[in-house]
């Protein structure tokens, strides 16, 4: 496990001044190297050359962290990002009800109550928007990043790993938070507080994978790495709100950067669970059916009568 905000900290304005020229001049540097990789590997070339920070036998787990920190932030970023274009939209509904209601016409006497069949029934939209699942009230439907957003923080997750964030007041710094992962349980919280995260993990994690740094003072972020990474999470700490997994969706651009059978697997899975939820057979099951017409075309002497074929 890694920590990426302590070298963050305690900066004069002197030394944030000197900070923002350098990134200034690195930026620049980016736009001529000809890509982002190139520019890290010119980077790295640098700092071997120039200094012994790759002689010690941490740089590299150092270097992961930050890219790792990186990558987090940027998903946080367009969480964020997408929970805002959702709020607007929401708004927009909101307000062009409000505006059609205005125009409505006075309403007419309430007609006839309809009957108690009709009363019961619900549209598969209506279903579909339902938080709880199937009258189970710890399951629910996921958020935009395969997760659930709870009272006490929000988690998203993709195949390989797990994202939580944690809101923590304004200004929070690293040395004040205590964050404790084990290859199967996680305790998280801010010294002299009662734990905001304390229980056994849904899967085994990677320990020495996992980091975890606050982001822009207001939030901890943590990554966690599953052990297991070609299996969904129903939640993150055991006994929490789960989600519902059939409904769980990898976004695009992360299932094609697998590699062929990875994504060949991760692509049945899918179907799979579409399939279950239209109450169709899976893609063994319609192998199965497949290899049992082509026997009984086969063997048309033999008695069939008993077998079943979808």
């Amino acid at each position: 496990m890694a920590i990426i905000s302590d070298f963050q900290e305690d900066e004069t304005p002197r030394q944030q001044q000197q900070a923002a020229r350098s990134e200034e001049a690195l930026a620049a540097v980016l736009e001529q190297s000809g890509g982002a990789a190139l520019f890290l590997q010119a980077a790295i070339n640098v700092v071997r050359q120039r200094s012994d920070f790759f002689r010690d036998p941490s740089a590299v787990s150092k270097v992961a962290a930050m890219a790792s920190a990186a990558r987090a932030q940027v998903e946080g970023e367009e969480r964020e990002a997408r929970r805002k274009a959702q709020e607007a939209e929401r708004k927009a509904v909101e307000a062009e009800r409000a505006a059609k209601a205005a125009a409505a016409p006075a309403p007419a006497p309430a007609p006839a109550p309809a009957p108690a069949s009709a009363e019961k029934a619900e549209s598969s939209e209506e279903k579909d928007n339902m938080e709880v699942d199937k009258g189970d009230s710890n399951v629910r439907q996921p958020n935009a990043g395969n997760g659930l957003d709870l009272e006490k923080y929000s988690w998203t997750q993709q195949l390989p790993e797990v994202t939580i964030t944690i809101p923590v007041p304004q200004g929070t710094k690293s040395r004040f938070v205590v964050c404790d992962i084990k290859k199967d349980r996680l305790k998280v919280g801010l010294k002299g507080q009662p734990p905001i995260i304390d229980g056994e993990l849904y899967n085994p994690v990677k320990v020495d994978d996992c980091f975890w740094s606050i982001e822009d003072g207001k939030s901890l972020s943590i990554l966690l790495t599953k052990h297991n990474q070609m299996e969904w999470w129903k939640s993150v700490i055991k006994g929490d709100p789960e989600v519902d997994t059939q409904k769980v969706e990898p976004e695009s651009s992360k299932l094609s950067d697998l590699d062929p059978e990875t994504r060949q697997t991760v692509e049945k899975m899918m179907f799979d669970q579409r399939q279950k939820q239209m109450g169709l057979p899976t893609s063994d099951e319609m192998q199965k059916q497949e290899l049992l017409k082509k026997f009984m075309a086969e063997h048309p002497e033999m008695d069939f009568s008993g077998a079943k074929i979808a």
